[in-house]
């Protein structure tokens, strides 16, 4: 009986080692925030610089055109553990299910990746950051196994095949103070992308960026040549990739643009898994990573899956890749974009705040410097347009021939079929689910907006949760962030924040966004147009003096206002100027300026298509 039981042992352990054998292993590295400027991507600062990154790609596939779900970590990374976008799992708002009365769940039936893996019989480890935006369940997830280092773990996971690894590192978060100094990429050598300042300080940003990847190169060294050392190099796939552009580049991380969401993407392992195919030029949607892993180890892709097997005998190129943005750390935001094969058309749906809204590195000097530059009226127009305009509800590019996307040609008659074309694929993609549409509950907002990081929110959505104590409109903890008095019961709106840039204010007879540059109300008018800001409980004050409204037209315009639907005064001419008016209206002894002040309206008569500017409207004491 022993000796039958000694028998069936060992061929079940015969069995196992030869499954093991049949199945690869697979490791992920996972880097943080990094933009393909390496060796193999052809970025001439770091030449020679990448050689472990290069070597992968060297080995076996170079994916050109690999873009993400997302450009922020959290969203992305759940998407690809769910195998679907952000938005088809109610995962596409960073950093959200972190609050105990806020907390998400995926769809029923849903599995994340890694726990598929572990259920069909795969070791799975995780080494560094998770970042899911939702509720799961680590035990189901991830086998429980004492890792060592990222570089020398591999004694441990020789005893546990086949094996799912994920290597998180830092990639564009490096810190590179004390890397080494003739290592450094000298900024004189950088190309700095034209949606920059061309400076010295962007200089010394770009090519921070490419230090930042040498170092994770270096660490990537370390991982392989431990692999190369153990018994695991003949069967394990090797996988390199990023969750989205570099951090201190603030229009590529959190920007759904070429810069954000276009990543490195490299694959080297045994040729009966990845063929040596060099270069590819298809494009990839990082979804497609998820289900080639699957794939790997011979799991039957789940049909909630968005990606496809990238090596498949009937594999077939994208036409298009999608991706969203949404609600970042306690920037509000929801943009949908389809890149295709030479344009990207996007769409913006939060029409009532500037591109570069307040965000969590408003306090970096990369970030300073570009707020200094248009205050002064320095920085170009094409980045005061693109940074501090107004923003359009559409933007279409040519990213072959403008891979910043500077030149946005929506209105460009020669690209109205493609124009069309796009709509229709980004509407179609929509049609199968958009979490986004609605916005996050009471709880969630407060949380992100008011509690979370020093609750910074200034978007119009976080004034639900927040008192009004002088009526004005502007809750005080947004009067607060904003440098304004919350007590004071002075009616001012100074259009200077780019989170709502339109605080509140709305219209009638106006067609287009009356949000303008950061600073202003822009827009034009038709023959009969009116600025209106209902839901107003002010008191009238005998201190207030008047109403100052600064304004200025390209065409001479008549402009009145009102206080609850009654005139303050006779109308005003407003000449034609490229100086601001002060146009100043008595409210001492005024009639209809007493009692509570429920609304203002200003009325705006002229030539239909005159373009106004509104700098101020406040009452002065």
């Amino acid at each position: 009986m022993k000796s039958t039981l000694v028998t069936l042992f060992a061929g079940l352990m015969a069995f196992s080692a030869a499954f093991a054998e049949d199945r690869p292993n697979i490791v992920w590295i996972f880097a943080e925030d990094t933009s393909p400027w390496m060796g193999c991507y052809g970025y001439e600062a770091n030449q020679l610089a990448t050689p472990n990154i290069d070597s992968i790609a060297a080995a076996g596939v170079q994916f050109n055109r690999a873009y993400v779900p997302a450009p922020v970590c959290s969203a992305c990374r759940s998407a690809m553990m769910g195998g679907a976008n952000q938005i088809r799992l109610g995962s596409h708002e960073h950093r959200s299910s972190r609050a105990k009365d806020a907390q998400l769940q995926l769809p029923d039936g849903v599995k994340l990746l890694p726990q598929i893996m572990k259920e069909n019989g795969y070791a799975t480890y995780n080494h560094g950051k998770t970042d899911y935006n939702f509720v799961w369940d680590e035990n189901a997830t991830y086998s429980n196994l004492e890792m060592k280092g990222k570089a020398d773990s591999w004694d441990v996971l020789e005893q546990h095949q086949p094996f799912f690894l994920q290597i998180q590192t830092k990639g564009g978060k490096n810190n590179t103070a004390k890397f080494p100094e003739d290592r450094k990429t000298d900024p004189a050598t950088v190309i700095v992308p034209a949606d920059y300042p061309q400076n010295q300080l962007y200089r010394e940003v770009v090519a921070e960026h490419c230090d930042s990847i040498r170092a994770d190169d270096d660490l990537i060294g370390e991982i392989l040549a431990g692999l190369k050392d153990s018994s695991l190099a003949q069967n394990t796939i090797v996988v390199y990739f990023s969750d989205h552009g570099a951090n201190h580049l603030v229009r590529h991380k959190q920007m759904p643009t070429e810069g954000g969401l276009h990543v490195p993407f490299v694959v080297m392992g045994p040729e009966t898994w990845v063929p040596k195919q060099g270069e590819r030029n298809d494009l990839v949607d990082m979804l497609d990573l998820s289900a080639t892993t699957l794939a790997w180890a011979g799991i039957e892709i789940p049909d909630w899956y968005e990606g496809q097997d990238l090596f498949a005998a009937d594999f077939e190129p994208r036409e298009w890749v999608a991706s969203a943005k949404d609600r970042l750390d306690h920037t509000i935001d929801r943009v949908r974009t389809i890149r295709t094969d030479q344009f990207r058309y996007t769409r913006n749906y939060k029409l009532d705040r500037v591109l570069l809204q307040p965000q969590y590195r408003d306090n970096q000097n990369y970030l300073q410097n570009l707020k200094e530059l248009y205050a002064s009226g320095e920085l170009s127009e094409d980045l005061t347009r693109i940074y501090f305009g107004e923003r359009p509800e559409e933007e279409f590019y040519d990213v072959v021939n403008d891979p910043a996307q500077v030149h946005n040609l929506i209105d460009d008659p020669k690209y109205a079929k493609e124009v069309d074309r796009h709509r229709q694929l980004l509407d179609d993609w929509l049609a199968e689910g958009d979490a986004g549409e609605g916005e996050e509950a009471p709880e969630a907002l407060r949380h992100n907006g008011d509690d979370w990081q020093g609750g910074r929110g200034v978007n119009p959505e976080y004034e639900i949760n927040r008192p009004d104590s002088d009526g004005d409109g502007l809750s005080d903890k947004w009067e607060t962030i904003n440098g304004r008095d919350p007590k004071d019961g002075r009616l001012a709106y100074e259009f200077d924040c780019g989170g709502w840039q339109t605080e509140g204010w709305a219209s009638m007879g106006i067609e287009d966004n009356i949000a303008g540059f950061q600073g202003t109300l822009g827009f034009t008018i038709g023959k009969k147009s009116k600025l209106i800001r209902d839901g107003l409980s002010v008191t009238a004050s005998d201190a207030d003096r008047n109403l100052l409204i600064k304004v200025r037209s390209l065409g001479d315009i008549e402009m009145e206002a009102f206080a609850n639907g009654k005139s303050l005064g006779e109308a005003t001419t407003i000449s034609s100027a490229d100086d601001y008016a002060e146009v100043l209206i008595p409210l001492n002894h005024n009639l209809a300026w007493g009692g509570t002040i429920e609304s203002l309206e200003v009325s705006l008569r002229g030539a239909k298509g005159t373009l106004v500017e509104v700098d101020a409207i406040e009452v002065i004491r």
